[in-house]
């Protein structure tokens, strides 16, 4: 915004003290059409649900003004600032606006003055009417959620569908394609799909959606086109060398697959790139079918975890269940009640009597962690890598009104030996980072364990030092740890003697063992 002359922000002061009392959705002299109608509602419903469910208690009053400034992060020269009862619009460094700063804990005032200053400030600023009312949005709750903690989030509308249908899956036909050269290339088809059993096949090139040419189209609108309401039919044509097939097909569930399954020289061997709502039920099958195929020959099961970064808590919950056969897998712990829960394992799943190994990275995070750490500390896996990620806090998705969603830190997790997660990550029991520093004889492996479960969540200093036993690196390409893993499963005395150091040393401890 340019500097202007003092009668020049007098003048503008004016207008902006007459329009901090317009209705709400109320634009003077907006250069784009804007609807703020519900923006109120939807402020309201966010603070709300921060206030009642992030981990750690925030006020109204704090996390709206904190939003408010993020107005700054559109126009750098609109600034808002708080003395006392008042909260204050500034425009270039000049206070143009006063508001009386409601109570504290008065959700709706906060809402409707963040709606208020908004309006207002766009009043005064080119850049800030010449965006929509989602980038205030994105402004508003970057601004507050990036002073919680670093893993609350927001995803507008359109970022929070994709989101979603990663989670969830979404109705299409099960095909990637690529653009070359302006055309869409087909990169996969995916097993199971209408688009396999449609004969879709590899390097067709789609010329035609629902009979309507797709060229010059973006990648983002193909795939709009290609998606829809399950069971709905689309039509797509391909030109498969110079001849072009029409087919018909209606749409089904897509949801991406996350794991990778092969049986090498009698390891059944799994990479589980995350977490999404088919990922134990896949894993089940996947181990079904390769116990069949090896029989007795199954030495037992790896578990690349390396690079995951988590997904759906209740699915790494399945996903170690599926190996242990009793005993707590994890439990979680925050303020709102729904946000503390606790998870056992139930018997008579098809993995309780096969030997586990699990590879982690500096990259196996959160929903990863805790099936490494369920196993480690059930003494039913060895766990072989570097530390992993560290990220011990559980996240709510919470949809809003205006349908985009906001990812909420709302509780932590803790193994079942009690340590939480946070900031510290798993142990391995055999470390492939050359420099990490993690003492090679047994005894001293049991000793950092040991460390490692005893040391609190506020000894930040102790968890630096116990991470640097096996520093955290990306080894997600690293073949010397399946090697490493493949030798440990056919060595069935280290096996033992490793598994029997990875558990704490008192079972009772897995159900007594205080939280920290």
């Amino acid at each position: 915004m340019p500097h202007t002359s003092p009668a020049r922000w007098f003048s503008a002061a004016l207008l902006v003290l007459a329009g901090a009392c317009a209705p709400v959705g109320h634009q003077k002299g907006g250069k784009s059409a804007v609807d703020f109608g519900g923006a109120e509602r939807t402020f309201a419903f966010a603070y709300t649900a921060i206030v009642e469910r992030h981990l750690d208690a925030v006020s109204p009053g704090a996390i709206a003004f904190e939003g408010m400034r993020g107005l700054g992060s559109i126009d750098p020269e609109i600034g808002i600032t708080r003395d006392g009862a008042k909260v204050m619009l500034t425009a270039s460094d000049h206070v143009v606006a006063e508001y009386p700063a409601p109570a504290e804990s008065d959700t709706k005032g906060w809402a409707r003055l963040t709606v208020t200053a908004t309006l207002d400030a766009r009043n005064l600023s080119d850049t800030l009417r010449a965006v929509d009312t989602e980038r205030v949005y994105e402004a508003v709750f970057d601004s507050t959620l990036s002073k919680l903690d670093v893993f609350s989030r927001y995803a507008g509308a359109k970022e929070a569908r994709e989101h979603r249908n990663s989670r969830s899956g979404f109705g299409g036909i099960g095909i990637r394609f690529d653009l070359v050269d302006g055309e869409a290339v087909v990169s996969e088809v995916v097993d199971e799909t209408p688009a396999q059993a449609a004969g879709l096949m590899l390097d067709d090139v789609i010329t035609h959606v629902d009979n309507e040419r797709i060229a010059g189209l973006s990648k983002e609108e193909i795939s709009r086109r290609l998606r829809g309401p399950v069971a709905s039919r689309v039509t797509v044509t391909v030109r498969r060398g110079f001849k072009p097939i029409e087919t018909s097909m209606a749409r089904a569930l897509i949801v991406a697959p996350t794991v990778f399954a092969t049986l090498k020289d009698g390891v059944a061997e799994f990479r589980i790139t995350s977490f999404n709502q088919k990922t134990a039920a896949s894993l089940t099958a996947e181990l079904t079918a390769l116990r069949a195929e090896a029989g007795n020959q199954l030495k037992g099961v790896l578990l690349d975890l390396r690079g995951n970064p988590g997904g759906l808590l209740d699915q790494a919950v399945t996903v170690a269940d599926l190996f242990i056969a009793q005993g707590p897998l994890v439990s979680t712990k925050g303020r709102h009640p729904m946000a503390s829960q606790s998870y056992e394992a139930r018997p008579g799943d098809i993995g309780e009597d096969l030997a586990v190994v699990v590879l982690v990275d500096g990259k196996a995070a959160s929903a990863a962690e805790i099936v490494a750490a369920a196993l480690q500390d059930a003494g039913r896996a060895v766990l072989i890598g570097t530390n992993s990620y560290g990220k011990g806090s559980v996240q709510t998705v919470i949809n809003l009104p205006n349908d985009g969603e906001m990812t909420l830190t709302w509780s932590r997790f803790h193994a079942p030996s009690g340590y939480a997660l946070h900031g510290l990550g798993v142990l391995p029991a055999l470390c492939t980072n050359p420099a990490g520093g993690l003492a090679r004889s047994e005894e001293a492996l049991a000793a950092n364990l040991a460390q490692w479960r005893a040391t609190g969540l506020d000894d930040s200093d102790g968890r630096r030092r116990l991470r640097a036993l096996c520093m955290a690196e990306s080894r997600s390409e690293a073949g010397g740890d399946l090697a490493a893993a493949e030798r440990l499963l056919g060595d069935h005395a280290l096996m033992g003697r490793l598994l029997a150091l990875s558990s704490p040393v008192d079972a009772s401890i897995l159900a007594h063992h205080p939280s920290r």
